[in-house]
């Protein structure tokens, strides 16, 4: 009998890939995506729901887990759904774009799932990337939150607000550096509840990721280097993988991949467990919305 499984991003890229390669081994797919048009081509094709939500906006993430309660369970959850945004205003909340997008949109996604996500004793996979290498936070800040995050002159009153940056070697690389961090630490938090998260790498994926700005990812995307990138359908390996097996299968819940294998010269914050801590309440405070 197939899983469910709801994939956030799957309107295009590795996410469509894996929502067609995961369908046609049996699995109930959900497909989540930012265009309706998109979304509904991809779900179209494999015969499977879908739902349209915008993660530059939180309102949008609390919408489409309040639309995914419907589901009788959800036995995998794969928080895909990212890019770079190099040149883009604040979000609604007054957010970076890139650190909301890649981070606390499926911090909230998650979070607002995990009563179903407990019951169906789910599998959660974040797609991260090897630029976390290149993220850094101040564990040891007296003031952690002015240290790290840096407010947005376009909504000064809200606080906390976003990480300052918003190219490969900041905020990029700091969105993904968390995304591992949280994964180690829903896994720490969850894990006796049932829940097993695991963070992975697809490698660098022609796709259209990052179709605009100015910042270092973005320049890749626009240069001959693109043509040495895989194509979503092997980008998506490890997605697949992950969400067709389990925990105990070839990967430990709790651990990130590359190439199906422990993630090598991993960020050393990435196993931090104060950082971890830190961050976890730092989101959950930045999503009570």
């Amino acid at each position: 009998m197939g899983k469910t499984i709801v994939i956030t991003g799957a309107s295009d890229g590795i996410g469509a890939a894996a929502a067609q390669q995961l369908s046609s081994r049996g699995h109930h797919v959900v497909v989540i995506g930012r265009s309706f048009h998109k979304a509904r081509a991809v779900a179209e094709s494999i015969d499977a729901p879908f739902h349209v939500a915008d993660f530059s906006d939180l309102t949008d993430v609390a919408n489409l887990a309040a639309e995914l309660e419907s589901l009788p369970q959800i036995d995998v959850l794969v928080n895909n759904a990212g890019g770079s945004f190099s040149d883009a205003p604040p979000t609604i909340q007054g957010f970076e774009q890139t650190f909301q997008v890649n981070c606390l949109a499926p911090f909230l996604l998650t979070k607002l799932l995990l009563p179903k996500l407990v019951a169906s004793s789910a599998t959660v996979v974040q797609t991260a990337s090897i630029a976390s290498r290149f993220g850094r936070f101040d564990v040891d800040a007296v003031d952690w939150e002015a240290s790290n995050f840096s407010e947005l002159a376009a909504n000064p009153a809200r606080k906390p607000l976003a990480p300052s940056g918003s190219d490969l070697l900041h905020g990029y690389g700091k969105a993904k550096l968390a995304n591992i961090v949280l994964t180690r630490e829903l896994q720490r938090r969850y894990s006796p509840q049932g829940i097993s998260a695991v963070a992975f790498h697809p490698g660098l994926v022609a796709s259209k990721f990052s179709p605009a700005g100015s910042g270092i990812l973005a320049a890749m995307y626009r240069t001959p280097f693109r043509k040495t990138m895989v194509s979503p359908e092997r980008g998506a390996d490890q997605l697949v993988w992950l969400a067709d097996s389990g925990p105990g299968d070839g990967w430990t819940p709790g651990d990130y991949y590359e190439n199906r294998k422990p993630g090598r010269w991993l960020n050393p914050q990435a196993k931090n467990a104060r950082l971890a801590k830190a961050l976890w309440d730092w989101c959950d405070q930045a999503v009570a919305v």
